[in-house]
């Protein structure tokens, strides 16, 4: 990086710091409020643990709090959660614990603190200022580098002085590295029929009725298929007897699907295909070589990385126990 001091970014005010009074609770911290506040440089970070762009982002987060908590930011992450499981505090408590997210988290299950907001995305960061000033915001992935010289601007501003001009390296690994955009050519696909796309079994989905359903003899790209005995609900679907199949062709370097049991504390053991293989080398985080795996938590699970070259690709799930509920599948 060169040295000398960094141009000055341009930055407006987009408003005052909104209340967070309508927090059902707050982890690794006592209840924060704006005023309260007053005198720090704020990040606000809205999330959901679930949602594979937030956890993207997560590394520069972290590195950030860490960096930075000593020269007066202060990072809050807000949870608002996307499926019903996210509102239980103790999945969110487990997701805080094994995601190593250390900064304070407001519990935000009514979607007050999102309303107060008017946000609308996760991953949303919102940086406010020792005034409590809205001063820049960031939705989705990227501009990191931007990001932190906001956060290094802010602080210079409230009079810290001595900031070092490196920026933060990260080194993401599992769901938190970054996509490959170069191969990304899937959309995310919910598996409830409220937002479901190209589902491909024969007849369609019998909406919240139990139904056994057949994969077709050959699917087109970016389609998927049930086999066996589910229920189609709205947010997921759900497995009623043993050996039911889910099947996705698709393209990208990961494959991600947020799935749990149905009742908390019963595992269920699920086996992968690729090509009707098993991964090998493309298999991911939460599976063996051989594509074996269990469902211990309602979460994302990383089940295919491919090495380079990345090529569309057949993935087969099956799961040997009932009592799954599948939600959402992810890629990367």
């Amino acid at each position: 990086m060169p040295q000398g001091t960094p141009a000055a970014i341009k930055l407006g005010v987009e408003g005052a710091f909104p209340s967070l009074g309508g927090a059902n609770g707050w982890l690794n911290s006592q209840p924060l409020t704006a005023a309260g506040l007053r005198g720090k440089v704020v990040l606000v970070d809205f999330w959901t643990y679930t949602c594979v762009n937030w956890r993207r982002t997560l590394p520069y987060v972290r590195a950030w709090a860490e960096k930075y908590k000593d020269q007066g930011l202060v990072v809050i992450g807000v949870h608002t959660p996307e499926f019903s499981f996210e509102k239980d505090v103790e999945n969110v408590r487990w997701a805080v614990k094994d995601m190593r997210v250390d900064y304070p988290v407001a519990i935000d299950s009514d979607y007050a603190v999102w309303r107060a907001f008017n946000n609308e995305y996760w991953p949303a960061l919102y940086f406010i200022d020792a005034r409590g000033r809205i001063r820049h915001h960031q939705f989705g992935e990227g501009d990191y580098d931007q990001s932190e010289r906001v956060i290094r601007q802010l602080l210079s501003e409230n009079g810290v002085d001595g900031i070092r001009h490196e920026l933060v390296s990260v080194e993401a690994q599992g769901a938190e590295l970054a996509a490959d955009p170069g191969a990304l050519k899937t959309p995310e696909t919910y598996v409830g029929y409220d937002l479901a796309h190209n589902f491909a079994s024969p007849g369609g989905a019998a909406v919240d009725k139990r139904r056994a359903y057949e994969a077709p003899a050959r699917l087109q790209v970016n389609h998927w298929a049930l086999s066996g005995d589910w229920t189609v609900g709205k947010e997921a679907a759900v497995l009623n007897k043993s050996n039911g199949r889910i099947a996705y062709r698709f393209h990208a370097r990961d494959l991600n699907l947020v799935m749990g049991p149905a009742a908390r504390g019963t595992p269920v053991r699920f086996r992968v295909l690729i090509d009707g293989r098993p991964p090998g080398a493309a298999h991911g985080t939460d599976v063996d070589e051989q594509g074996n795996g269990t469902v211990t938590e309602q979460r994302l699970y990383q089940l295919i990385r491919q090495p380079k070259p990345v090529t569309g690709r057949e993935f087969e799930i099956e799961f040997l126990d009932p009592g799954v509920e599948a939600f959402d599948f992810t890629f990367g």
